[in-house]
């Protein structure tokens, strides 16, 4: 079945960095266009990111863009997400997501908080 696992989410101060990866299974991953998402309580669940199935095409969200980078290793069945200079508003629950023919799946997310 397929499966999503993100992690590396944590608590850091603003300005600080962190690097999120998600490792999935049970689908043909080089084949997938894949995609980070983030939910902030109160609001919709919103896209942060996208990058297509060789990695050679790359979309992100107007507020991070220069601060947060995408990328993905066909080899390990992963995609990251590099964050940088975050802020308090890049706060949230961030979701690993791929759509497939049979539906659009998720992880369980991991949580990022930025906070002194």
């Amino acid at each position: 079945q397929v499966q999503l696992v993100e992690s590396g989410g944590g608590l850091v101060q603003p300005g600080g960095s962190l690097t999120l990866s998600c490792v999935a299974s049970g689908f043909t991953f080089s084949n997938a266009l894949m995609s980070w998402w983030r939910q902030v309580p109160g609001k919709e669940r919103e896209s942060v990111a996208a990058i297509t199935s060789t990695g050679a095409g790359t979309s992100y969200a107007d507020s991070v863009k220069a601060r947060f980078t995408i990328s993905r290793d066909n080899a390990k069945n992963t995609v990251y997400l590099q964050m940088i200079s975050l802020k308090p508003e890049d706060t949230g629950i961030y979701y690993c997501r791929v759509p497939l023919k049979s539906a659009v799946y998720w992880g369980q997310g991991t949580q990022v908080t930025v906070s002194s």
